[in-house]
């Protein structure tokens, strides 16, 4: 049901006139998604209040309330077409009065760890693209048929919801950089392996998948009283994210997976100096992937020791930085960075395997992010005691990663059960710090077990490049005689 209402949702904000593609629609999606599900939670802690013989007051005056300007009914439970609006009034009512109201609660909620403080800054981030009356009246139609009232409803609801932001990825317009394969960010945390009391940490936070992904893992991990579920709501899973698409999916991700008031900030985390983050500021559990390749500004650069316009090298020691001693960390960074000579690469390669036990580095094939061409490596590290060994993996498939075969959980299994014992195979490898070269810090993933088999060149690609280097050469030889 849910995937067909998507569905349907998409082919009619196709065709409106502010909507121009998969980002805006799951970006408009979302906040009327996220109204239909206030109004079912609103529902379910009534109920609640009224089985404990209390009195539970909603969260948004009755005139906001989806039942009442989104779908009102008539006695057969039917939509009231003498009540609801549509066209122009619909348009004018959600631009004019609810979202003005919706982000009025920013300023007086009791504190940010609120839902509505969430919904106030939700919808202070975005506005409503959807141009045509008639087409948000179809949407909200649409959306009306969904329920969000049992545990197996939202558990489909929040798997949809990842399948839109993976084929916002696939669609472009940078939507790549707000998905991480789900099967390799359950490995991370797997293998990170979190506990319940931990303070867990994503500073590049995009759709929040990790963040999702370890609420998913702490919840299962064991019958939780209700003190460990308060835990898990309150108190365990922050985030920060620049990007304001990002910042609306990724908390809109954490509420439709059960998260109800995400600790997630609208900020630029590498404007913050970290000389300035102190022991109050730190965390127990880092789990990130963030943008590399960006390049950031001189001014942010002061505020790091190592000064580099890499944003993801900027990234990783801020992470550094912000894990408590004895914290883990499981980082998605490019994987020259493992090899790169230039200063800044060397610096942090010395500073990671000083600072921290860089004990594992899982070498990923290209094709794992769908769409990006970049080959990358997990670091696996402790905060507190110099490396003395790291233990790499070298995942080897026997097919070409891509849209129509992305990587899965199976892919990874021999990995974690490896990692173990860090034992060594065709595939896995350690190699002591001692003989790391004291200058450059290479820490190139180049496995000894594997026999590299030797390729000859068919005669017609040796002819090929032949000719290539010809042109070139004779390129070269013209300018140098035009000059003349």
């Amino acid at each position: 049901m849910f995937e067909q209402t998507f569905k349907n949702i998409d082919d009619i904000l196709h065709k409106d006139a502010g909507c121009g593609s998969e980002l805006d629609y799951v970006e408009q999606t979302s906040w009327i998604l996220f109204l239909k599900y206030l109004e079912d939670l609103e529902i379910d802690k009534a109920t609640e209040a009224e089985l404990k013989g209390k009195i539970y007051t909603p969260i948004l005056n009755p005139e906001y309330q989806w039942s009442n300007w989104a779908m009102p009914k008539d006695n057969e439970g039917n939509l009231d077409y003498n009540r609801a609006l549509t066209g122009d009034d619909l348009r004018d009512f959600v631009d004019h009065s609810l979202f003005p109201y919706l982000k009025q609660f920013k300023q007086h909620a009791e504190s940010p760890d609120t839902i509505e403080y969430k919904m106030g800054e939700i919808f202070s981030e975005l506005k409503n693209r959807i141009q045509s009356g008639y087409n948000l009246r179809e949407v909200i139609n649409l959306i009306d048929q969904l329920r969000f009232r049992t545990h197996a409803e939202k558990h489909e609801m929040s798997h949809l919801y990842e399948s839109k932001i993976k084929n916002m990825g696939n669609a472009g317009r940078n939507g790549g950089e707000y998905y991480t394969p789900r099967p390799l960010i359950s490995t991370i945390v797997k293998v990170v392996n979190p506990k319940i009391g931990d303070k867990i940490y994503d500073g590049a936070v995009g759709s929040a998948g990790f963040l999702c992904e370890a609420f998913m893992y702490l919840k299962n991990s064991k019958n939780l009283s209700s003190k460990d579920y308060e835990t898990l709501q309150k108190n365990t899973f922050y985030g920060k994210e620049k990007k304001s698409l990002a910042y609306i999916i990724g908390t809109m991700n954490m509420i439709f997976h059960g998260v109800e008031a995400p600790n997630i900030i609208h900020t630029n985390t590498l404007s913050e100096n970290i000389s300035d983050i102190q022991e109050k500021d730190r965390y127990s559990v880092v789990l990130a992937n963030p943008p590399f390749g960006g390049k950031e500004r001189a001014e942010v650069q002061q505020n790091f020791p190592i000064k580099t316009s890499e944003t993801a090298f900027l990234f990783l020691q801020h992470f550094i930085k912000i894990l408590k001693a004895g914290g883990k960390a499981g980082v998605v960074i490019k994987n020259t960075f493992l090899s790169n000579t230039d200063n800044a690469s060397i610096s942090l390669r010395k500073l990671l395997l000083e600072s921290c036990n860089l004990h594992t580095v899982l070498d990923l094939p290209g094709g794992t992010f769908t769409g990006a061409g970049v080959k990358t490596v997990v670091l696996f590290f402790q905060k507190g005691e110099p490396t003395q060994n790291v233990w790499f993996y070298q995942l080897n498939l026997d097919r070409n990663l891509g849209k129509t075969n992305p990587l899965n959980e199976s892919d990874l299994a021999e990995f974690v059960e490896l990692k173990k014992t860090f034992a060594n195979s065709e595939n896995s490898w350690s190699v002591s710090v001692k003989d790391i070269n004291p200058i450059t810090y290479d820490l190139s993933a180049k496995n000894p077990n594997k026999k590299e088999e030797a390729t000859l060149r068919q005669p017609r690609e040796i002819l090929e490049e032949m000719k290539a280097l010809d042109e070139e050469s004779a390129e070269i030889l013209n300018s140098i005689l035009g000059m003349l």
